[in-house]
C-alpha cells in the first residue's frame, strides 16, 4: 500500500469531502461507552509498519470495544477493514511527522537489510496487499493449469508477485490521490482531449529510450505497444470513476481510441491495475522480471517528467473541451 491501487488501486468508493483533522493522538484506553473516532473523520491508520491516510466510514461496537470500518484514501475499496483505536491516529500535525519518520525509517531498514535474503527484508504494506490480491486471483483461476508442472506454477506465482511489487515514486502516489480527491471529492474532471494525450507520452518515452540506448530495442516497442493495448481496454471497465462516464460516452465514439483522448492522469491509474491485469499471463519469471524493470523505467519517465505531463488541478464538470476556431 502507499492507492490504488490504486490507486486499485484506482477504483475508489466515491463519498463525501472527509473531515479536517482535530487535536489528540493516540491515547487512553478506550471503554464502549467512549467512541474516540467519529464517522467522516479523517485520521491516519496503521496498516503493517507505516500509517496511512484513511477516512473512519462506519463505527461499531463488537465484543465490549468500538470497532471502526476504515477506507484508505487513494487505495481501491477492496482494501476496506474494521480495525481496533489502536490501529489509528488523530489527523495531527504531530502525528503526520509520526507518518514520515515511520515512512522514512522503513525505507532506511531496507536499506540496510540489502545484503540478507528476501524473505528477511521488511516488505510495505503496499507490497503485501497487492501480493495477496494477485496470488486470490491465481487462486481463483485454479489449483494448477492442465499439464503444468508444480515446478513451473510456482515459477508462475513467483512471477506474478513481482510485478505486484511495483513500487510506485512517492510524487506519484500524491499524484493519484490528488486525482481521486479532484474527481470524487470535488467534482472536477480532467478536460479532453489532453495534450499530451497517452499515445504522446509513449511516444516520447520511445524517443528518449532510443536516444539513451542509441538503438530502437524491439523489446520496448512491444511493451509500449502491450500498455496501449491494455489502457484502450481497461479503461472503460476499471479505471474511470462514476463520475467521468458520461465524459466517456460523449468523448470515445466511433474509430477514436482512448489513448488519443486521455492523458498521463488515467495512464498512471492504469499501472495500479498492471498487477491485476498481468497476473493472466502465464509468464516466465526471467520474462516477468525483466518486464517489471521496463515498467518501473516507463514509471521513473513519468515522474520525470510529472510537472509537463501532469495537470496541476481539474477543470469543472464539462465534458470536452471545445475547440475554439
Amino acid at each position: 500500500m502507499g492507492s490504488s491501487n490504486t490507486a486499485g488501486g484506482v477504483a475508489k468508493e466515491e463519498n463525501g469531502m472527509p473531515d479536517g483533522g482535530v487535536d489528540g493522538g493516540g491515547s487512553p484506553a478506550e471503554t464502549p461507552a467512549f467512541c474516540k473516532f467519529s464517522e467522516g473523520e479523517k485520521v491516519l491508520a496503521y496498516h503493517g509498519p507505516r500509517l496511512y491516510e484513511a477516512k473512519v466510514q462506519k463505527t461499531e461496537i463488537r465484543k465490549d470495544e468500538w470497532k471502526y470500518f476504515v477506507h484508505y484514501l487513494g487505495w481501491s475499496k477492496s482494501w476496506d477493514e474494521w480495525v481496533v483505536a489502536d490501529r489509528l491516529l488523530k489527523f495531527t500535525e504531530e502525528n503526520i511527522a509520526k507518518q514520515k519518520f515511520l515512512a522514512k525509517n522503513q525505507n532506511l531498514d531496507k536499506t540496510s537489510k540489502s545484503g540478507r535474503s528476501t524473505q528477511s527484508k521488511p516488505r510495505s504494506s503496499n507490497d503485501v496487499k497487492v501480493e495477496k490480491e494477485d496470488l486470490r486471483n491465481q487462486v481463483s483461476r485454479g489449483k494448477k493449469r492442465k499439464g503444468q508442472s508444480g515446478t513451473e506454477e510456482k515459477s508462475s506465482v513467483r512471477s506474478a508477485e513481482k510485478l505486484a511489487m511495483l513500487q510506485f515514486p512517492p510524487t506519484l502516489k500524491k499524484q493519484l490521490v490528488d486525482d481521486w480527491e479532484f474527481v470524487t471529492q470535488l467534482g472536477k474532471l480532467v478536460k479532453l482531449p489532453r495534450s499530451p494525450n497517452v499515445d504522446d507520452i509513449l511516444k516520447k518515452y520511445l524517443e528518449y529510450r532510443t536516444k539513451k540506448d542509441g538503438m530502437i530495442a524491439e523489446s520496448v516497442v512491444e511493451i509500449l505497444k502491450g500498455i496501449r493495448c491494455y489502457f484502450d481496454k481497461a479503461l472503460p471497465l476499471m479505471l474511470l470513476y462514476k463520475k467521468e462516464r458520461q465524459q466517456y460516452q460523449e468523448a470515445v465514439h466511433d474509430s477514436i481510441s482512448p489513448s488519443s483522448i486521455y492523458g498521463a492522469e488515467h495512464l498512471l491509474r492504469l499501472f495500479v491495475k498492471l498487477p491485476e491485469l498481468l497476473s493472466y499471463v502465464n509468464m516466465e519469471e526471467d520474462a516477468s522480471g525483466k518486464l517489471q524493470q521496463k515498467l518501473l523505467d516507463l514509471l521513473k519517465f513519468l515522474q520525470k517528467n510529472q510537472n509537463l505531463f501532469f495537470l496541476s488541478t481539474y477543470n469543472g464538470s464539462k465534458s470536452m473541451e471545445k475547440s475554439e476556431d
